[in-house]
């Protein structure tokens, strides 16, 4: 290429767009000039973006340029529309980075579709040709060519460069680049790697030397462009487990004798992004688009179209298999909502066995006599525990990769994604702190940090209706912003399905927690050294503590109260309060969702409130349900997965039935929780709670009157119901004598 004659800036001309006068300059790449105009053989930059090689042609007048289809759809012109056009001087442009191409990464689809053909294409002679063919030519990401190879007509696009410098030695540590500004110049030591392009049409030829032409995930994919937050980590063991075996050259492959994974589950939480993975996985591929479909649209009332409906999925790949092999592209299967068609055989009792069908439909087809290694099966649940288990063995879904609840990190990450827009466009005051609301958000899934930020937009909107209308709208509209203020509305308005219930933990503690007594210091430093084991033991990953004593002595308060302070990201509350009014099997199916949820968060506490009135225990009789017990005890000693963490506080008021229902054995650590025992205690509670106000020697004149009563200053009096003696007393004209009456009335001697 000629260096440009001047050093000064050019001056941009404005030129009108023309057909490209014949099919070798179309072909060339180059645009079209009159010799008037520009030389031949210069770069040019078309609108300050599109650079492209000149060659001279008497054919189009001065003041016109020719430009084929694809350079026009490329910059989106249309013929005698007027485009400025002046020299380029890359060097100049490219001042801080190099201006070679060391790798170019080129789509590629038929041009001419209806000309297809199933021929088999070596991608190593088409980068030769294309070197030859493009040579000395600068290339940048979205460019659009014709390209002729062995007398097909081929379209390219660039998706990615990788702008070196002559000097640089390890080409390798050079990012990849889909911006359409990174610009290069071809070379012969330039890098082409071939993919098939959105058709999927071209079959090209496996190399030893280089990547698969087939892999699943384009080269130059990022995680960041699916727009999925916080699952960095997650992503990593999938594309490891998945598709790694995918990336490689296939000769590697067949040297190592493994065969390609088949089958990959993804379970979690609702919301936490398994159904947008399933929506956005067509971005990373390299082939064709994967075919999604909903796990009830696989059943139909007639007999045999529920197994015809999973074979048809299978049909294309088995087709292309048979045809070309390995050689064959791979083919993508997506099951949303996995569970709901592929339970365990034999457990819907509807006496069909339409579903059973469909189960051994779908084995026989993943890992069957006649074996597919061109398929690849993505599934998706919120419950893997109904999933009949033989999907779920190696050869099946073999991989299975959990989507957990984000972290903070994650949860910024998804923030930062979901307002995107209103940054770039300054519609987010400068106020918001993504940071503090990634920590104020605990345990909100993907689809709850969306819904937090659309609550936050509404607030916004909402300042632009009129008062007193629900329509008319009022104000500037172009100076909508979404300030800290709305967001902090949206977090009091939108809650997390997952986490922590605090109002039930807050309610239990309304009175405070009273240390009346170093028993109860010794009751919070014992259920604290519990959960610090919990949170930091090598070896168990999984702590149960039972609180018991008698009635109203503050078993819930403390436990609630240890609860909040532990600060884990979920806490719940199994009650009887919780479960009024359910049948048997409906408090069964309470409890172990209960639990499945605690399993959801690395770190999880488990209130189980008044154990003997869940299992609907009365003293007459005696009864109770053996399978809520049974149900209980069961959960109360299963660890929870890996990675996971979880402490059961458990509270009791009948220990004697709890040690003969044999329920003991499921405890780690037995706390009592006893009555105040004395009178001391009793003063104590009466100046935590400021009994007498300004009169300051009022609790010690009800000790002394109380002393006459219980001269060895002993009593047995549950807290709650101190308390409440100590509240009702107010309400008295002489406060001290009402709750020297009270107290007498409400011992409990020993």
């Amino acid at each position: 290429m000629e260096k440009l004659p001047f050093r000064k800036r050019p001056t941009a001309k404005p030129m009108l767009v023309k057909n490209s006068p014949d099919n070798e300059t179309a072909k060339s790449n180059c645009i079209a000039v009159n010799p008037q105009d520009f030389p031949d053989n210069i770069y040019v930059v078309c609108e300050g973006k599109y650079v492209l090689s000149t060659k001279t042609s008497t054919k189009l007048l001065p003041g016109t340029v020719g430009l084929s289809g694809n350079q026009r759809f490329w910059g989106s012109w249309s013929t005698d529309q007027t485009i400025s056009v002046c020299p380029y001087d890359l060097f100049s442009n490219n001042k801080n980075k190099g201006a070679y191409l060391g790798s170019i990464t080129v789509e590629i689809n038929f041009w001419n579709r209806n000309r297809a053909n199933s021929k088999l294409y070596d991608p190593d002679e088409m980068a030769d040709a294309f070197l030859k063919k493009f040579d000395s030519q600068i290339l940048q990401p979205t460019q659009i060519m014709l390209f002729e190879f062995k007398g097909n007509y081929f379209e390219l696009k660039v998706s990615s460069t990788q702008v070196v410098a002559l000097a640089e030695v390890n080409i390798e540590d050079v990012p990849v680049s889909k911006d359409i500004m990174d610009k290069g110049i071809v070379v012969q030591q330039t890098i082409v790697n071939f993919y098939k392009g959105s058709d999927g049409l071209v079959n090209l030829k496996a190399s030893s030397k280089r990547p698969n032409v087939d892999a699943i995930i384009r080269p130059d994919f990022k995680f960041e462009d699916m727009g999925i937050g916080g699952l960095d980590k997650e992503f990593t063991s999938i594309f490891r487990r998945a598709f790694a075996s995918r990336i490689f050259p296939p000769g590697l492959i067949e040297k190592l004798g493994i065969q390609h994974v088949k089958g990959m589950l993804l379970y979690g939480p609702p919301g936490t992004g398994k159904t947008l993975i399933a929506r956005q996985i067509g971005k990373m591929l390299n082939a064709r688009e994967p075919k999604i479909v909903n796990g009830p649209e696989i059943l139909s009332k007639y007999v045999g179209s529920s197994e015809e409906n999973i074979r048809n999925l299978f049909k294309d790949a088995e087709t292309e298999y048979k045809q070309k092999g390995d050689s064959s592209s791979l083919h993508i299967i997506i099951f949303d909502e996995l569970d709901s068609i592929f339970k365990q055989r034999g457990s819907r009792g509807d006496g069909t066995g339409v579903a059973d069908n469909v189960v051994n439909q779908l084995l026989a087809k993943m890992d069957g006599v006649d074996q597919l290694n061109n398929i690849l099966v993505i599934g998706m649940t919120n419950r893997k525990d109904l999933i009949d288990e033989a999907l779920l063995r190696p050869g099946r879904f073999e991989v299975q990769v959990e989507i957990h609840l984000p972290d903070e990190d994650g949860r910024h990450q998804i923030l930062m994604i979901k307002t995107k827009k209103m940054r770039e466009n300054g519609a987010l005051a400068e106020d918001v702190d993504l940071y503090k609301l990634a920590k104020l958000s605990k345990n909100f899934s993907g689809a709850e940090l969306e819904g937090l930020v659309k609550s936050a937009t509404s607030f916004a909107l909402s300042r632009h209706i009129k008062v007193g209308t629900v329509g008319q709208i009022t104000g500037d509209l172009s100076n909508v912003v979404v300030g800290m203020d709305c967001f902090v509305n949206a977090l009091n308005e939108v809650k997390p399905s997952y986490g922590v219930n605090e109002e039930d933990l807050h309610e239990s503690i309304l009175g405070g927690i009273l240390k009346y007594s170093p028993r109860i210091d010794n009751i919070l430093q014992r259920v604290e050294r519990d959960i610090a084991q919990l949170k930091n033991s090598q070896k168990f990953n999984f702590s149960s503590v039972l609180l018991y004593g008698p009635p109203a002595s503050g078993k819930t308060a403390l436990a609630a109260y240890m609860a909040l302070k532990s600060k884990f990201p979920f806490m719940r509350m199994i009650s009887s309060d919780e479960v009024i009014g359910m049948s048997e099997s409906a408090k069964v199916q309470y409890i172990d969702n209960t639990f499945r949820d605690a399993y959801k968060s690395p770190l999880n506490l488990l209130i189980v409130d008044d154990i003997e009135a869940i299992i609907d225990y009365v003293p007459i009789g005696p009864r109770f349900s053996s399978v809520i017990l049974r149900a209980l005890m069961t959960r109360m000693k299963k660890s929870p997965p890996e990675a996971h963490r979880l402490i059961v506080l458990a509270t009791s008021s009948n220990y004697r039935l709890i040690k003969n229902l044999d329920v003991l054995n499921c405890f780690n650590d037995e706390i009592p929780v006893n009555n105040l025992s004395s009178l001391n205690e009793l003063e104590n509670v009466m100046i935590e709670t400021q009994f007498g106000g300004a009169d300051t020697d009022m609790p010690k004149r009800v000790v002394a009157k109380l002393l006459e009563v219980f001269p060895d200053g002993k009593v047995n009096i549950p807290i709650k119901k101190v308390l409440f003696n100590i509240d009702t007393s107010k309400f008295s004209s002489d406060p001290a004598d009402e709750l020297v009456q009270l107290t007498v009335e409400s011992n409990h001697p020993q």
